[in-house]
């Protein structure tokens, strides 16, 4: 990606979107900013997906759009209402995203649409690449994710050219997941989720950036899984965890108290569920990993 490009980011205020913003305009680049209040800065352009309104402004001469809109997974008990939150703030943003693109003065040349390697589901030991399928139907987050990545519909029918980064468990400062993680282990109540045999995919949010800046370049279409070359059992994730902060992890977390907590479906798909996916297409790519070793990723994470 040439570094005078300008790019136009929704959810720039999370975990990704901040890291990605400060890499874009370390190279040079214009990054602009969809915000869902008043724009406060010169960089921010307000919208409301919901209420079908965007600033027109933020199009002008806009080479990629990056999508990162979405409610966490990890928020709240996955209630009827609770699940609507997750649908509408990944779909109905998409949507409205892809359909302003399609009808700007000058379309972007790229829109990078955000996944989640929830698309396959609770596989076992399978090894995932992007070529494998969608979980089975009932399964909320694979449905999910699949309706999230056609949402995009419209600007890949366009001739846009289309990506949708399938993000694993992104490890880095104030992820989510090492959040929720971190107190639990410092009071000695860290260890293996349920049996702890399932597959995590995990991902550093360097890579998490770093591949999504790749993904910018050339003429890349489709779905990537953005995921460490080597995924690791819950329990080693537990136990290399534990050793950073010098604190036991061998008592496991038992499955009943988790689905007690958070609700059978979401334990089931956020933690006790077995997703080892591999990022195929990154690697026949020559995509150079900036951090593949969890311990590593770990330790910079939590010296933050």
């Amino acid at each position: 990606m040439t570094s005078n490009q300008t790019v136009l980011i929704s959810g720039a205020s999370g975990l990704i979107g901040s890291a990605l913003t400060d890499a874009l305009r370390s190279r040079g680049s214009e990054v602009r900013r969809l915000v869902r209040r008043e724009a406060r800065y010169a960089d921010e352009f307000e919208w409301d997906p919901y209420e079908k309104h965007i600033d027109d402004r933020a199009f002008n001469n806009v080479d990629v759009v990056v999508n990162l809109s979405g409610a966490s997974l990890g928020d709240g008990r996955w209630s009827d209402a609770g699940k609507r939150i997750l649908i509408d703030s990944r779909i109905e943003t998409t949507r409205f995203l892809a359909d302003q693109i399609v009808s700007a003065a000058s379309p972007p040349t790229a829109f990078i649409s955000a996944s989640a390697i929830g698309y396959y589901g609770d596989r076992g030991d399978e090894v995932l690449t992007e070529a494998s399928s969608r979980g089975p139907e009932g399964d909320f987050l694979a449905s999910l994710v699949a309706e999230w990545e056609k949402a995009a519909d419209a600007a890949r029918e366009a001739g846009v050219r289309t990506v949708h980064p399938r993000t694993g468990l992104v490890l880095g400062p104030g992820a989510d997941l090492l959040d929720r993680l971190t107190p639990l282990f410092k009071f000695g109540l860290g260890g293996p989720l349920g049996s702890g045999r399932q597959w995590w995919s995990w991902v550093d949010i360097d890579d998490v950036v770093g591949s999504i800046i790749h993904l910018m370049e050339g003429d890349h279409t489709g779905s990537f899984n953005i995921t460490a070359p080597e995924p690791v059992k819950q329990a080693e994730f537990a136990r290399t965890f534990g050793e950073i902060l010098s604190r036991p992890s061998f008592l496991p977390a038992p499955s009943f108290g988790m689905k007690l907590v958070l609700g059978s479906e979401k334990a089931e798909a956020l933690g006790l569920s077995s997703t080892r996916a591999i990022p195929a297409r990154l690697t026949e790519m020559n995509y150079e990993f900036r951090q593949p070793d969890l311990e590593r990723s770990l330790r910079k994470a939590l010296a933050n």
